[in-house]
């Protein structure tokens, strides 16, 4: 990327740097700042781009091309065969995660210590968060005075919207590859961050959000078993979470009662109804779920359309005990996928899940002769990929900002490591 002048320089790389750095933050904020600051760089990216007549240069790649193939199939979707305004909003804006990943591997590209700032922003972030959370766990409010919706979990500055264990698992492995990256053992901060990724690891436990604690414990398998240097480490981590998990919930048995024993009696696999019908993780899961599913079998090629599941829901036919089947989503990324854009949707879903396989087997292969295809990051980076591949859990919506700003967060720091890589 060439600047001519400050000016330049300001907009189109020191103003986008600030704004991915602070992305952290935004997202503790909720969905508006954080989906403006992707809008920003992607917008200031074009601008360059045109400036610089350079679209070919920066967005000629296969990889690009897919995403773009996807994104004119759900144009398509929400505008000729499944027409609804909401739907279609979301689909015609939907191009802006592939450009920002685009704008951010080149700012990186041009200077990769900007990385510096977003992980010392993530640092923060999880520092503050840790020490509000525990405050209110064992306080009963926040430092701002704000009280838990419900008794059983921890949210800290989000407040109703309880996904503070969601915030801090979705992170935790881009900032535990950073760490790595930037603190090493002979550093004065590495206990402290050792500290940090301790405690922040039993709050997402003590944040009561079930699939949030699946997801640190999926991503900490990941690591353990592909990494490279990183055994020993994360092991030590998990020990530690996982006593410091038992020690809590002896003196506070509430700390479990959600995580387990809620769970365990939704699923009727406790002691007073084992005998019953088992559910998918809950009766109204289950039910849901059914929902989808028959929706899906009347849909089945192109699906009802983007965030039309929670009107196609209330249809008489497709109601499960009553109300008890429809939802905004159907809690399930695979399901919703085949649902809401089909089999020719769910094509591109399957094709990115063979190519993440295909490499981590290859990586697996290379480590049994002492080989690897991965560097320790990547496979940070990859453990927190995986959890939005992973098929059997109760997930969010696929089409939700927070979530999707979430997920590329990973991208144009693993894209930039595998061509680093290569030209080496």
């Amino acid at each position: 990327m060439i600047f001519y002048s400050i000016k330049e320089k300001f907009l189109f790389y020191s103003l986008p740097v600030i704004l991915f750095s602070l992305l952290p933050f935004f997202l503790i904020t909720g969905p508006f700042l954080s989906d403006l600051s992707v809008s920003i760089i992607v917008i200031l990216f074009f601008i360059y781009c045109a400036r610089q007549k350079k679209f070919l240069f920066y967005f000629n790649n296969k990889y690009f091309y897919f995403f773009l193939t996807f994104y004119f199939y759900l144009l398509i979707n929400s505008s000729l065969i499944n027409f609804n305004i909401d739907s279609l909003k979301i689909s015609f804006f939907y191009f802006r995660y592939g450009v920002f990943v685009i704008a951010i591997y080149y700012l990186l590209k041009v200077n990769s210590e900007f990385s510096k700032y977003f992980f010392y922003c993530i640092f923060l972030c999880f520092s503050i968060l840790i020490v509000d959370g525990y405050y209110q766990y064992f306080m009963g409010t926040n430092i701002l005075g704000f009280v838990s919706p419900d008794r059983l979990r921890v949210s800290s500055f989000f407040g109703e919207e309880m996904i503070l264990g969601s915030y801090l698992c979705r992170l935790w492995p881009i900032y535990f590859g950073l760490s790595i990256y930037y603190i090493k053992k002979k550093d004065k901060l590495f206990l402290l961050f050792i500290l940090i990724f301790v405690l922040s690891e039993t709050l997402i436990f003590l944040s009561g959000d079930r699939t949030a604690f699946f997801y640190i414990n999926l991503s900490t398998i990941f690591v353990i078993l592909f990494s490279q240097k990183l055994f020993k480490l994360r092991l030590m981590i998990l020990i530690s979470s996982i006593f410091l998990i038992i020690v809590i919930s002896i003196f506070v048995p509430a700390a479990k009662e959600r995580v387990i024993d809620k769970t365990l009696n939704q699923m009727n696999f406790n002691d007073e109804n084992i005998n019953e019908k088992k559910n998918i993780f809950s009766k109204e899961h289950t039910n849901i779920y059914i929902s989808a599913y028959n929706i899906f079998l009347d849909n089945k090629v192109f699906g009802v359309g983007v965030k039309n599941f929670r009107n196609t829901c209330k249809e008489l036919k497709y109601y499960v005990n009553d109300k008890e089947a429809c939802n905004t989503h159907p809690h399930n990324t695979y399901i919703q996928i085949l649902a809401e854009i089909g089999i020719i949707g769910f094509l591109f879903f399957i094709i990115v899940i063979f190519y993440f396989c295909k490499y981590v087997f290859k990586h697996l292969l290379l480590k049994l002769n002492n080989k690897y295809y991965f560097s320790d990051f990547e496979i940070c980076i990859l453990s927190g990929i995986i959890i939005y591949l992973w098929p059997f859990i109760p997930t969010g919506n696929v089409f939700n900002n927070w979530l999707n700003i979430a997920l590329i967060l990973n991208l144009p720091f693993l894209i930039l490591s595998r061509n680093s890589i290569k030209t080496q």
